[in-house]
């Protein structure tokens, strides 16, 4: 096994406003801005080209979100799924996967190459126990669990042909991979791919590259982990955060990576949430759009 590569990119700020925690980057290919969460906040943050920064208050907690093919925003909250209409400021319930009677929320979600929203929960019982899922969420509300004994759900991400799902819980922190079926949302059987030391990173959000590469952000060791299909480290990104915690690819050639970040006193001083962005010599996908195939 070869030694993974140790790179420390040239960083630079994308947003001088703290975030609580940053989290689900997404570039949106159409508009050129970057779409992001602070979850604490709670707010959906919009960052425009020209550097402008709108912030939507969100009515709870915020985990995740994805695009719509109508320009409409999908959102994992504290209360379940819902639809965030940007221009009109209008929001409208969807489902609630995870339900009112477990301690827990939505935490990572994406959506598939199956045009619907795949987003995953996370425990908020303390200690934190394995009653967290992932769940498949369609344009109409329909929800269908595949997979449960979770912790911290998160790491959604595809491969470039679509036929590869990677999933990680970041408390177990473990990475795992699903043959996917793109046309229908089908799951093969889970296989393990690797684990993770709180010094590696445990695996928190992540993307995958035009080559099939797998990048997880280590939001316990300040680093970016780039994964190959087989599970092995290949390359190390040092990171100026000391909690990363989810990149996305992004900029005209999609070769730009965001990287958002959780505050946090880890390293004996207290830094707030921001998010960060280098270029690397490897290119992204477009985003999917909720929707955009039939249910």
């Amino acid at each position: 096994m070869t030694a993974p590569r140790i790179i420390r990119p040239q960083i630079r700020s994308v947003i001088q406003q703290p975030l609580t925690v940053g989290e689900s980057p997404v570039w949106d290919d159409e508009t050129g801005t970057l779409w992001l969460v602070d979850i604490l906040a709670p707010a959906l943050v919009r960052l425009s080209a020209e550097g402008r920064i709108d912030r939507f208050d969100m009515p709870a907690a915020i985990g995740c979100l994805g695009l719509c093919r109508d320009n409409r925003i999908v959102v994992g909250l504290q209360t379940g799924v819902h639809l965030f209409d940007p221009v009109s400021g209008k929001i409208e319930f969807l489902c609630d996967p995870v339900g009112r009677d477990i301690n827990g929320r939505l935490n990572d979600g994406k959506v598939g190459p199956d045009g619907h929203f795949w987003v995953g929960s996370i425990s908020e019982a303390k200690p934190q126990v394995n009653d967290a899922a992932l769940f498949r969420v369609g344009a109409d509300g329909s929800t269908r669990t595949v997979a449960t004994g979770l912790t911290s759900s998160n790491g959604l991400a595809w491969s470039p042909d679509g036929r590869r799902m990677y999933h990680s819980d970041s408390r177990q922190c473990f990475l795992q991979a699903f043959d996917f079926d793109p046309e229908t949302g089908s799951l093969g059987e889970g296989r393990r791919l690797r684990s993770f030391t709180e010094d590696e990173g445990r695996p928190d959000g992540a993307t995958t590259d035009r080559d099939g590469f797998y990048w997880s952000a280590g939001v316990s060791a300040g680093r970016l982990n780039r994964i190959s299909s087989e599970g092995e480290i290949v390359e190390i990104y040092i990171l100026p955060v000391p909690a990363p915690t989810m990149p996305c690819f992004g900029g005209p050639d999609l070769s730009t990576l965001f990287v958002t970040s959780l505050s946090t006193d880890r390293t004996g001083q207290f830094e707030a949430g921001t998010v960060i962005a280098f270029d690397v010599d490897a290119e992204g996908l477009p985003p999917f759009r909720f929707g955009n195939q039939s249910s």
